[in-house]
């Protein structure tokens, strides 16, 4: 059965009203699938500033702009983020616009944006223009106004694009319910309709963009001396498969006791047990179900939890969401997620895919050596699966040899969405420090949100590790308060490694996040081009970044001595 998409009802109207020219704009895209899916549907309105001499030209170029660019981002890029670089850009080119042509001086202008991705939303905002909430009958302002807090100066803007070299916008986000409408209106509209109005028009809505057009009317009507302008959105359906859903059936079953070789479980045969932690058991198990005469039966992976975690909630909460994961992690770079009929399934387990091969840890147990070639292929298959979960909105934090696999086959598939997670979880599937000590990066230790670039710094020490055996900040042991000073080359451990591979592997280690790549996509394009365009070696952090309490220690100290030198040089002088 195909699943169900986000679906909205939209409409907007803008209106001169009594002005000489329109300096509002407003500006929508419905894409389809895949940006449907990794981007999501994004409403702009913009409000220009009045009295510059590019008021309309900064709103139509800010909605235009961002509405093009924004899709063009990497899709690994969470909302906030993508909709922060482009507004940035375009918060430049303005301020180059108002210095280039004296008669747009002061070019600016509002904007709030209303992103709909699966069943979030996500509200950028900075001005006036607002954003509303219509949810169960009641209204619920989304945004707060950037003006002076005075009576006198409510009109003037503290904060816009266009109006200072660094823009600041606020964001918000909640989940989505089948039957909200958000109201974007600029301030011709809010300034003389009342709340109370708004929420009966948006109320009796049965065509989005017919409502617009008499929210703008009644506006004008009630005496509005400015543009008018205002957009609509109402979802009308909610995709399926969110996490929230899916979780339930699988969570209310408990995992299976502990099973020896040769013991069945729904009709699937224990062949081998593969692991045991304190919390999971993975087993290698053959579906005896589907074994028909010479045809073999199918072998899988069956993952699920100890009986002493059967009744820790958390666990099996935990077992659940990644295999929801995983129904959404669909590509050659891991193992593939095996569904088993609710009529079939009487225990809590997850069945996978099976591939012969092993882990690349099982390999460096086994004394295996990676040439640089060899570590070269490896690096561009593991960095494009990386960059396959960011792209679905997926962050692994556990990164390391162990959850690598290298098949027989020659793929190489990355394991373990245990700690993953992918901004959709409540706040408490969201678990600190989640990851391998030796494997986790420095902002992490301070309480850093979860990010890609964590991501990626673990993919560096997983590819140092390879090639020396080592760690860039040396072995961090479980509960160690680490301190990150300058990684060790890696040259240090394999002189045959080239300066150009070098470099690469310590801008993914680099201690500062801003130093190491952004995406997946920019570390896997340093690969590619290799020596041929080298990245540059990276500077070294100086002491007053890296220890600024050693740095300013040290500053004391030689004052001190300085003033003790001058004060001897001046009693036997």
């Amino acid at each position: 059965m195909k699943s169900r998409a986000l679906q909205i009802a939209s409409g907007y109207a803008t209106l001169i009203g009594t002005r000489e020219r329109n300096e509002d704009f407003v500006g929508m895209v419905l894409p389809g699938e895949p940006e449907l899916s990794t981007k999501g549907i994004l409403l702009a309105i913009a409000d220009g500033v009045s009295g510059s001499g590019g008021g309309r030209e900064a709103s139509e170029y800010t909605v235009r702009g961002l509405l093009s660019d924004y899709y063009a981002t990497p899709d690994d890029w969470a909302v906030p983020v993508a909709i922060d670089r482009v507004v940035h850009a375009i918060n430049r080119w303005l301020i180059a616009q108002s210095a280039a042509h004296p008669e747009r001086d002061g070019m600016a202008t509002t904007l709030a944006t209303l992103s709909l991705r699966r069943r979030r939303y996500t509200i950028a905002h900075v001005g006036d223009s607002r954003v509303y909430l219509l949810r169960d009958s009641r209204l619920t302002r989304l945004t707060t106004d950037h003006v002076w807090d005075r009576p006198e100066m409510r009109h003037v803007l503290t904060r816009a694009i266009g109006l200072d070299h660094r823009v600041s916008l606020d964001y918000s986000e909640g989940e989505l319910q089948n039957g909200d409408r958000f109201l974007m209106i600029t301030d011709g509209i809010w300034q003389v309709l009342s709340d109370k109005t708004l929420a009966l028009r948006l109320g009796e809505c049965v065509n989005p963009e017919q409502t617009a057009q008499l929210l703008c009317d009644a506006a004008l009507e009630a005496g509005s001396q400015d543009n008018v302008s205002a957009a609509i959105a109402e979802i009308v359906q909610l995709p399926d498969a969110e996490l929230t859903d899916s979780q339930a059936d699988l969570q209310a079953l408990r995992p299976p006791p502990r099973l020896k070789i040769g013991a069945q479980i729904n009709g699937y045969r224990i062949l081998e047990i593969l692991h045991e932690s304190r919390v999971t058991l993975l087993y290698k198990v053959c579906d005896e179900q589907n074994g028909n005469g010479p045809t073999p039966p199918s072998v899988y992976v069956l993952k699920t939890l100890t009986p002493e975690m059967a009744d820790d909630e958390n666990e099996r909460a935990a077992i659940a969401h990644e295999a929801w994961l995983m129904r959404r992690a669909v590509a050659r770079f891991f193992a593939q997620y095996v569904p088993v009929k609710p009529e079939r399934r009487t225990y809590l387990y997850i069945l996978m895919t099976w591939h012969d091969g092993a882990t690349l840890q099982q390999k460096l147990d086994a004394d295996v050596h990676f040439t640089v070639p060899e570590l070269l292929q490896h690096a561009a298959k593991l960095t494009r699966g990386v960059g396959a979960l960011h792209r679905r909105n997926i962050l692994h934090r556990d990164i390391k040899p162990a959850n690598i696999h290298l098949g027989n086959d020659g793929e190489l598939r990355i394991l373990d969405l245990g700690v993953a997670i992918s901004g959709d979880e409540p706040p408490d599937h969201t678990r600190d420090q989640a990851g391998t000590p030796s494997f986790i990066a420095p902002e992490q230790y301070d309480g850093a949100t979860p990010s890609t670039q964590m991501d990626l710094y673990a993919v560096g020490v997983t590819l140092y590790h390879m090639l020396t055996r080592k760690y860039p900040y040396g072995e961090i042991e479980p509960f160690q308060r680490p301190k990150f000073g300058e990684p060790i080359p890696p040259t240090r451990y394999r002189p045959d490694i080239p300066p150009w591979l070098e470099n690469l592997l310590l801008k993914a280690v680099a201690r500062d996040p801003t130093q190491r790549f952004e995406t997946a996509d920019e570390m896997l394009l340093a690969l590619e081009r290799g020596a041929a365009r080298p990245l540059p070696a990276p500077r070294p952090m100086p002491l007053g970044e890296r220890n600024p309490i050693a740095f300013w220690r040290g500053v004391a100290i030689a004052s001190v001595l300085v003033n003790v030198v001058l004060l001897f040089l001046y009693i036997f002088k």
